[in-house]
């Protein structure tokens, strides 16, 4: 249950996403779960991999890289799924900001209701 949640909050602030920043691209909320879905699988297997071969540059701009790996997996979902797409590098860079805002703000209320 608590995985569909986090599908489900992905999903709503992708829609959100493509509200705010006129390069992102959501044509409904079929295409949002999709999405979500994908992101979720590329964060859990490829982004521990990849972080784990840029440490050294990560440590180097004390963290701050890890925003650039970020819009790039971002980005990379919106090459190969219709209905989901992205304008540019930093187009994606922002909008993957702004779903992570939304997922720790929601992570944050939740974890104050408790």
């Amino acid at each position: 249950m608590k995985i569909l949640g986090k599908i489900l909050i992905t999903a709503l602030s992708l829609l959100a996403v493509s509200e705010l920043l006129s390069g992102v691209t959501v044509e409904s909320f079929y295409i949002a779960i999709i999405v979500a879905l994908i992101l979720g699988v590329i964060n859990l297997v490829v982004k521990p991999v990849i972080l784990l071969f840029t440490l050294p540059i990560n440590i180097l701009t004390l963290g701050l890289f890890t925003f650039i790996i970020n819009g790039l997996l971002f980005w990379f979902v919106a090459t190969f799924v219709d209905g989901f797409s992205v304008d540019g590098f930093w187009t994606a860079v922002i909008g993957a900001l702004i779903v992570s805002f939304f997922k720790w703000l929601v992570d944050h209320i939740s974890d104050d209701s408790r």
